[in-house]
Formats: structure tokens, sequence, C-alpha cells
């Protein structure tokens, strides 16, 4: 059974332009047996085989190739296109991240910067508020005294001349006595933060010796600076160690830097006696390690000898008992005093002697 196939125009984008007009007629004529129902097809191959009708089947792979091709290459461009753009894009978005998290790790560093001047500045502030708040109440107090001492005066029907002069003596004793307490105030106030400040830079100096050789401290209004023997003399010796001269000269800097103060220098033993060709007691023995630290800091790092004083104290002035070693050793030290300038205080005894005499 045969059949004639009339001519359907076959369009496609892209075509070769190698196929020429009776080609493409064929392969359209053959492309439409693909459409014919199964019962055709089987008709066909019953009477003419399977092998009779060949050619249509292999112009049908060879379209299908074609259009397959040409659809490819121009997804696999489009594809090409769009993978070239998702890359510039992740590049971006890298660039942009690596600025992100640079700005983030500056936000942070400034985030520190502020919080320590904050945390400071509120330090500053309390401390501010601390003697606003002092001053206030000494000024209620001395305000609320004259204020009783005038209600008194304006309760007395006659006052004579020299009760009148008696009670303007003692409102002026009174004005007195409130500026030397703001003097005295102030001078100790100066004088603890002073102390602050040394301790503070003594322990930033000497912060690498550990606690058991040297120990920094405020006692009584004055910093003691306690060094143990074992850190500066050979046992019931008088010598300084290399080590030591490394220790006090660290020290001699600190103090080099406060002229104004004086030194003292306090040697101390435990109750162990001792007896030598050199040494008659402890009392020998802890006179000569004060002199030894003093001669130090004079000669080798230039402290004023007229501002310190070598002292021994012997056995009588224990930190700790001396029944025990651990004990003992805590007891064998030498201590540098860091005093104020006497004169200073003198000076402030002076107001309350013109008081006395006034009253």
């Amino acid at each position: 059974m045969s059949r004639t196939f009339r001519n359907i125009p076959y369009r496609k984008r892209n075509r070769s332009a190698r196929i020429d007009h009776e080609t493409k007629i064929s392969i359209q004529n053959k492309a439409l047996s693909a459409y014919y129902s199964e019962t055709d097809i089987n008709e066909r191959i019953s009477k003419t085989g399977i092998f009779g009708n060949y050619r249509g089947f292999v112009a049908i792979i060879i379209i299908g190739l074609f259009l397959t091709s040409c659809v490819s290459k121009k997804v696999l461009l489009e594809e090409q296109g769009k993978s070239k753009q998702c890359f510039e894009n992740l590049t971006e978005c890298q660039d942009r991240y690596k600025n992100l998290e640079n700005q983030k790790r500056d936000l942070n560093n400034l985030n520190k910067d502020l919080s320590n001047k904050i945390f400071n500045l509120e330090i500053q502030l309390a401390n501010e508020q601390n003697k606003v708040t002092l001053l206030e109440q000494q000024l209620e107090y001395f305000k609320s005294t004259n204020t009783n001492l005038l209600d008194r005066l304006a309760d007395l029907s006659v006052v004579s001349k020299a009760g009148a002069e008696s009670i303007r003596k003692s409102l002026d004793a009174l004005n007195e006595q409130n500026r030397y307490i703001k003097d005295l105030t102030s001078s100790i106030r100066h004088r603890d933060s002073l102390n602050l400040v040394l301790v503070m830079n003594l322990k930033r100096s000497l912060g690498e010796i550990g606690d058991d050789d040297i120990n920094i401290e405020i006692r009584k209004g004055v910093v003691y600076i306690s060094i143990s023997d074992k850190m500066l003399f050979k046992s019931g010796s008088a010598e300084i160690s290399s080590r030591a001269e490394i220790v006090l000269g660290k020290i001699a800097k600190v103090l080099n830097d406060h002229p104004q103060l004086e030194i003292l220098v306090e040697g101390h033993t435990d109750s162990v006696p001792i007896s030598t060709s050199c040494l008659a007691d402890n009392w020998d023995l802890s006179v000569k390690r004060a002199t030894s630290v003093v001669r130090l800091l004079q000669t080798k790092h230039g402290i004023a000898p007229e501002r310190m004083t070598a002292g021994g104290r012997s056995e009588y002035i224990p930190r700790d008992t001396n029944e025990t070693p651990e004990g003992r050793q805590v007891n064998r030290r030498t201590e540098i005093i860091i005093l104020p300038e006497l004169d200073q205080f003198f000076q402030l005894l002076e107001p309350q002697e013109e008081l006395g005499q006034v009253n």
C-alpha cells in the first residue's frame, strides 16, 4: 500500500545553508511518516519489511541530532553567560563580605576603647561626687553652727561689750578652725593620692618578682616596701647580692621621681641569736643590713643621702611567730619606708597653736 506525501513547509531557526531545496522537501516528507498511526506503520512493515524503509528512520535520527546540536549550542552559550555572571556576583559578594568583616573588627575595637574610657570616666565621676558630698556635709555643719551661735546671740537681751567681743572671737576661731580642717583634709588627700601613685608605680616596676620575696603596702598613711632577706643577703651576712642590686635599682628609679619624699630603711631579724667575728648580735646584723641598702641607693643610684635614714630593729618587731621556720623567714626582712616631708606637717600644726592662744 503506497501513499503520496504532499509537501508541507518545514521551518526551523538557524537551518544549515548547505542543504538545498530538494533535500529539505525530502526530509520533510520523511519526517511526516513519523506521525502516522501505529497500525499504518505495522501494515507497511508487513508488506515491505522492516528494512524496506530504514532510510526514513535514518533521516528522522539525523534531523533530531541536527536540532539537538543547534539547541544545545545555544543553551550552552546561555549557561556559560549565566555562569560567568554568577561568578562575578560571587566575587563581588566575597569582596563585600571582607569589607564588612573589616568594618566589624574596627567597630569592635572602637567599642572596646569607648568602654574603657567610659569606665575611667565613671570612676573619676564617682570620686568627684564623693568629694562634693564631703564638702557639702562640712558646709552644712558650719552653717548650722554659725546659725546656732547667731540665734543664741539674738536671744540675749543684754550683751556686754566684753561678751560680744568674746562671741566675735569665738566665731573667728571657728572660721579659722574650718580653714585648718580644710587644709589638713586637702593635705591628707594629697598624701593618699601620692601613696597610691607610688604603690602603682612600684608594683608595675617589680611585677615580675613574686609576692613571697617583696611586698608593697600602705600602713599608717605611708608606703612600706618589705624585701625578704633571701633576696637581699646571704644568711648571716650584710653583703647585697647581684639580684638584689637589680631590684633596688628599680625601686630607686621610682624614688628619684619624687625627690620631696623622705626614706627610712629598717633592718629586721628573727629571734635566732648570732655571734661572729664581724657581728655581735641581731642588733648589729639589722643595722649593717640597713646601712648596706642605704649606701647602695646613694652610691649607685644617686639618691641624696640627706633624704635617707638607716636603722636596725633587731628581732623585736616581728611580723609572724618565731616558733616556726616559715614564721622566722617572714621576720627576716628589710623594709624601705617612704615618708612625706615632715616640715609640711609641722606647718599644718601652726594654725592649731594660734587657735589655742585665741581660746
